[in-house]
Order: C-alpha cells, then structure tokens, then sequence
C-alpha cells in the first residue's frame, strides 16, 4: 500500500523511489521491491521562506529477499516569491526582493561532490534523488539523520567554531563555494533588506513607542541603533573591503547535527552557501539558538571569547593566515549589519503582550547592545590577504 498524497508535486514515481531505497541501502534497483511507503509532513515550527515543505516518507521494502524499513527524509524548495509571506513585499520592490534570496543553492549544492570536500568532523547528509519540480522549486530526497539531543556548551560552540574556520578556508572546499550560482554580495543586501526593511523600521517612531519595544530598547540603545543605522552604508562598504571565504550562510546550532556517540556535526540546510565575509558563520553560531528562544543572551561576551580564537584555529589549520584582528572586525561588522540592526521585534507587534514576547524582546535587545559593543570595540582594519 502506498499513500504519499502528503508529497504533492514533491511525489515521485514508485520506480524513482524504489531506486532511491536501493541507494539507501548500496544495492541493486533490480535488488528492491517496494511493498509500502507513507509520507508524513514533518513537525517544524521554524518557517523558511524558500522552504515550501518539509517531510518524512516511510516503508517497507524487499530487499535481497528479506524485509527492510526505510525513511527518507524530502524537502521541498521554492523561489521566495511563492511563500505566503511573499505578498507583505511592496509591488514595486517585489522582482528585486524574489531575485535577491537564493532558493537553487541547496539543490545544487547536494548534486555536487561537497560532502567528499568537507573537513573531517562535518559531514552531511548523504543525497538520494534531487529532482526539478518546475522553473521555480525543486525537492530534496536525503538520508534520515538520527539525532542525539545535546548540551550546546563553550566547548561544543568551540568545537564548531573551528570545523567553520577549517571549512571557510580549505582550497577545495572553495572549489564549491559558488555552486549555487547565485550573485551575492553584501550590497545585496544594503540594497534590498537593510533600505527597504531594517532602516525604516529604526526611524520609524510609531515602532519605538511601542510597549514591546520600549520595555527592552531603552532611550540610549535607540539612540545607538539609529546612529549605527546611519552608518550602515559605510559599514558595508567596509566589510566590502574584507577577505572572503567560502560560508554556510547559516551555521545555527540548529543546523549542526550532532548523532549519537559521535561528537562532531552533520551540516545541513545549505540555502545560503556562497562567498561570503571572512568570519560570517560566526553571527548565526553566536546567536542562532537566542533567536529561536534555546539560549539566553547572558554569556555573548564569553562566547566570543571562545569561538573567534576557534575560527582562527580552523583558518590556520588550512593555511590561512588572515590576522585575527580582521577576522574579529569582519566578525563585529556582520553580527550588527545582520542581526543586530533588525533586532526590533516588529512581527510581534500586533500581538497580545505576554512576558514570553517580552522575553523575546529583552534577548534580542540585549544582541542589539553587544552587537555595537563589538563594532566600538573593534578598530578599523584594513584588509590583507589570507
């Protein structure tokens, strides 16, 4: 019996997904007989923009002659410009915000030979169809990732933090960093988000006046972030100047897998690899689980301590000798251009005030805070090839 009606477009073929299964398990197609699958949508409450669906297929299968349980993992990704959040967008902004997000990149990065380029302690996983949906969306069939529940500690952030240093700066990793053959630079994003979103939100007095914002944002933070989204331009234009290596685009802990009995991680979610500012993957490390409510802010200083002297390590180790003290400006520059200047928690606003939104708020202002800290306490440095 097989009922994968949950797929939608995403479904494929009973014989497609008999081949997948024998890759699954290193056999022959001719080796399998499929005798049931399911597809079940996966329990998520993160949303993506370019994410239309996540799910889990499973069943039964005859292989060689004896009985096997299967389950596949399938993602389905999509143009941005077909999420349900794609009708707040200004009409007269609308090409410019679709065709600056990036939805091509995953699907194209588990078609590549990245996970044999990888540095040893990040794998990912391993890939069992991709297939074009139409012009504008495509799903992702991969291996189930078992997953053991863990203590993000200093030393597991450290750990991470370097596996990102050694993955920013290996030469064949960056063999891949442009294949998701996406044009991206951060004046993509001065252009697109920063103007058309996160500045006018800091200027807009009606937003600051808020209870939800004013409780956490005080006079003085408010006078910071306005000041600094003055500078946003010139910030730009100097981290424009900075090095480049190959990034995650979004190493949270979230998508850093860690199996049982095993210490380092599976990569995942590879929506925004590309290029980017040396130091980018930091932000996300950083700050990622404090976003989503897994983490308080109250140790940012003492983490920073401990993962950009990691990062450097991982550069090291693959020949990069690209000073600490750039890496750490780079590292202060992005946090604030692309976290620290969009902390006002403006989807919120028209909601009940609750102490868990005020919660929410106080984290993020306390981000926003250490966020300018760091870029006051970092000096301008020039760049210097790594």
């Amino acid at each position: 019996m097989h009922d994968r009606t949950a797929l939608g477009p995403a479904d494929v073929t009973d014989e497609q997904l008999g081949v997948m299964v024998a890759k699954l398990f290193g056999e022959q197609p001719d080796d399998v007989n499929l005798t049931s699958s399911r597809a079940d949508v996966v329990d998520y409450a993160l949303p993506a923009i370019t994410t239309a669906g996540r799910y889990w297929v499973r069943g039964d299968a005859e292989v060689g002659g004896s009985p096997r349980r299967f389950v596949l993992f399938v993602k389905q990704v999509q143009s941005w410009g077909r999420s349900p959040l794609f009708a707040e967008v200004p009409p007269e902004i609308a090409a410019m915000a679709e065709a600056g997000v990036p939805w091509r990149t995953e699907p194209l990065a588990y078609r590549s030979d990245l996970a044999r380029r990888l540095p040893e302690g990040f794998t990912m996983p391993r890939t069992l169809g991709v297939f074009d949906l139409d012009e504008k969306s495509a799903s992702i069939w991969l291996e189930e990732v078992v997953v053991e529940p863990v203590i993000w500690d200093h030393a597991r952030f450290a750990r991470a933090a370097y596996l990102l240093g050694r993955l920013a700066a290996s030469p064949s990793v960056r063999e891949l960093a442009h294949v998701g053959q996406f044009e991206w630079t951060v004046f993509t994003y001065l252009f697109g988000r920063l103007e058309h979103e996160v500045l006018p939100a800091l200027r807009d007095e009606s937003i600051w006046s808020h209870p939800l914002v004013s409780t956490a944002f005080e006079d003085d933070l408010r006078q910071r972030l306005v000041e600094a989204a003055d500078a946003a331009p010139a910030y730009v234009e100097e981290l424009a100047a900075l090095p480049t290596a190959t990034g995650h685009g979004d190493a949270c802990p979230n998508n850093l897998l860690v199996r049982p009995a095993v210490q380092d991680f599976v990569l995942i979610d590879y929506g925004f690899w590309a290029e980017l500012p040396i130091g980018f993957d930091l932000s996300q490390l950083m700050v990622g689980d404090i976003q989503v409510g897994r983490r308080t802010a109250d140790d940012l200083e003492e983490l920073e301590e401990v993962i950009l002297p990691a990062y450097v390590e991982g550069l090291r180790a693959e020949g990069n000798d690209v000073p600490e003290s750039v890496v750490r400006r780079a590292h202060a520059l992005q946090l604030l251009i692309f976290t620290g200047l969009s902390t006002l928690p403006v989807e919120h606003l028209d909601a009940p005030l609750t102490p868990e939104l005020l919660h929410v708020s106080a984290q993020r202002a306390a981000i926003a805070r250490f966020s300018l800290d760091l870029v006051e306490s970092t000096a301008q440095v020039s760049s210097r090839p790594g």
